[in-house]
């Protein structure tokens, strides 16, 4: 239907209904996806909020979302993903992904577990199932009655069960995942959880935090790896766990200038779920965004799968919303660049829940891509596929995705491919792996394979596809096909649910990443997995480790090198600790050879003096 202007009036409850008073004039691109919308365009001081939309409903909906209240009845509370999502070796020793969720799931994996034990000196026979959630050797809670009593009367939902506590005490880096599968718990948790319904309920929360020297931890879709939902051991103070999960809503779309506001605590899948139903979507794909918040990727600054099309989260973001113990911060204009002083955003962007909480995001949108298409490229060693990347970044011909894998990740890409189908289907890839190494000549274990995906309107997307293509011919490359390309993009999903297999066999594994020049892709990744190897032995490691990188983002100057390494830590007393330790070498071989780490330190004295956000991650 043809918009029309409304002028709406809110409550000072964000939890009433809104009402129309009418009105015209206001600006005619606005719109609303059906069923999903209340939010505001412009706010008066006397409290009129105008919109103008296409569809208007009088209640607010929230989106389906993947996290209810009680996550732990669809999710892990001591892994990653689903419940009912995960890789097993079957009473007929078969690997298979179960659940019914993915492309993956329900099938057999024939060549899992030869992998695996060839790879990890492993045997599946050796499993170890991890302990159920011990409620009673939870620390007990450390409740601020004042500010309880004072929350209470806000009629903000909070809870202080232990199974709400534990789930949020963590992300996902190795040491907090193992502490939980061993049985170890934490020293500290969160002593209470807290929902808000919205950015007026966090302000709220914030100042009550402030008032009463509460601790404050954010928490959006739990997918953390850097340590910033950790409960510091020494902090006295009352813990709350901020649980942004029922802030989910697309509060507007502007279509005319191509930009939407949205509620941080939405998660990835159901943004682009949400954005597609109206015909846009964001482009932004990091590998978690399954689970992961909006909010989460304004304070990790993260970088998406297709940034080479739609930017990484800075490109993308327009104006944020951040509520910290100083009040509200934002810029005050939604303006697509500003050149009067440092930008706030930069402040923001990065901080991981140090600073305070992002409630709304206001970000680029375009419309959903006319043409997809998947391709794939297998190169005859690292050394050209990494030759063949550096020629298409200085061409600026990159598809919206490209990535590179070494020839340790073919392996275990080639472990994790379905059981085929028909004698048919198994004659086609026998004469294809015959064509790669017998007619082509390459190595099976030196080639190594890169996935395409293509984006946009057909005509451009085939020319973009002969181009490179063309180049990765020129370095000797074969294209390899689109079901390739696309089962390499999609197992991005499954993939981190391999740890939590690897953890029921004595399996340690984690992965980091750095960015670096081109001159220095192939010394850093050498020299970094001969590092690992090294200091593996040196510390007693019984077993050659899995040592894997591949590059994953291309830039003019350099690239993205994701580094994978994991070992079977039978006989070491403390595994953790160990890998930490080759982590740490790790990191020092990076900088050593050009590499760079990516924190980002702020102004946290000045915004937080208090430290009411007491995650300390950048500290």
């Amino acid at each position: 239907p043809q918009s029309s202007a409304l002028q709406v009036y809110r409550t000072p409850s964000c939890h009433c209904p809104w009402a129309v008073l009418g009105g015209s004039g206001f600006p005619p691109s606005l719109t609303v996806p059906t069923g999903f919308f209340l939010g505001c365009y412009n706010a008066t001081p006397d409290g009129i909020i105008t919109a103008a939309f296409s569809a208007f409903h009088s209640q607010m909906k929230q989106s389906a979302t993947v996290h209810c209240f009680p996550r732990q009845e669809i999710m892990k509370w001591n892994g990653w993903g689903y419940s009912d999502s995960k890789f097993l070796f079957n009473k007929k020793g078969q690997a298979e992904f179960t659940g019914k969720r993915y492309r993956l799931s329900g099938m057999i994996l024939p060549s899992l577990q030869d992998w695996f034990e060839n790879t990890f000196g492993a045997s599946v026979k050796q499993h170890k199932s991890p302990p159920s959630l011990n409620a009673g050797a939870l620390p007990p809670a450390n409740l601020n009655e004042a500010f309880l009593q004072d929350l209470t009367a806000t009629g903000i939902p909070f809870s202080h069960e232990a199974d709400d506590r534990v789930f949020r005490a963590h992300g996902h880096c190795l040491h907090e995942i193992f502490a939980l599968r061993e049985g170890r718990g934490f020293q500290r948790v969160p002593d209470m959880v807290t929902w808000p319904n919205c950015h007026n309920d966090v302000v709220k929360i914030v100042e009550l935090a402030c008032k009463h020297n509460v601790c404050v931890i954010p928490y959006g879709g739990g997918t953390s790896v850097t340590g910033a939902l950790e409960c510091p051991p020494e902090e006295m103070r009352c813990i709350v766990s901020l649980d942004t999960s029922q802030m989910n809503r697309i509060l507007w779309i502007d279509e005319k200038n191509l930009v939407a506001r949205i509620e941080a605590g939405i998660i990835g899948q159901d943004l682009e779920r949400l954005l597609n139903e109206g015909g846009y979507c964001t482009g932004h794909e990091p590998d978690s965004m399954e689970f992961s918040s909006l909010g989460g990727w304004v304070a990790t600054r993260a970088s998406g799968m297709k940034k080479n099309v739609y930017g990484n989260i800075e490109d993308l973001v327009v104006h944020i919303k951040v509520v910290t113990p100083r009040g509200v911060m934002e810029k005050s204009c939604q303006g697509p660049r500003m050149s009067t002083g440092p930008d706030v955003h930069h402040f923001i962007l990065g901080s991981e829940g140090t600073l305070g909480v992002v409630t709304e995001v206001t970000m680029k949108i375009r419309p959903i891509p006319e043409y997809r298409k998947y391709g794939s490229v297998v190169f005859p060693n690292f050394e050209a596929g990494v030759a063949c990347l550096r020629e298409v970044a200085k061409q600026r011909c990159a598809p919206a995705s490209i990535r590179l894998m070494d020839n340790e990740q073919f392996q275990f890409g080639h472990a994790l491919k379905p059981q085929v189908s028909s004698i048919f289907t198994s004659f086609v890839e026998g004469l294809k792996k015959f064509y790669i190494t017998k007619f082509k000549g390459f190595d099976p274990h030196q080639l190594c394979v890169a996935t395409l995906l293509f984006e946009g309107d057909r005509e451009r997307v085939l020319q973009h596809e002969k181009q490179v293509y063309d180049i990765a011919a020129k370095f000797g490359g074969l294209a390899a096909g689109e079901d390739n390309g696309q089962r390499g993009y999609i197992l991005t999903f499954v993939i981190a649910y391999l740890r939590d297999l690897g953890l029921d066999y004595y399996v340690v594994a984690e992965s980091f990443e750095t960015s670096v020049p081109w001159d220095r892709v192939l010394d850093l990744c050498r020299n970094v997995k001969e590092r690992i190897i090294r200091e593996c032995k040196e510390r007693g490691v019984q077993f050659q480790p899995l040592t894997s990188c591949r590059v994953t983002q291309t830039y003019d100057a350099g690239a993205c090198v994701y580094f994978y390494f994991a070992f079977n830590y039978r006989g070491l007393a403390d595994p953790v600790h160990t890998y930490e330790q080759v982590e740490h070498a790790a990191r020092d071989e990076i900088l050593a050879n050009g590499g760079s780490l990516s924190h980002h330190h702020g102004g946290k004295e000045y915004v937080d003096p208090d430290n009411i956000f007491g995650n300390r991650n950048l500290l």
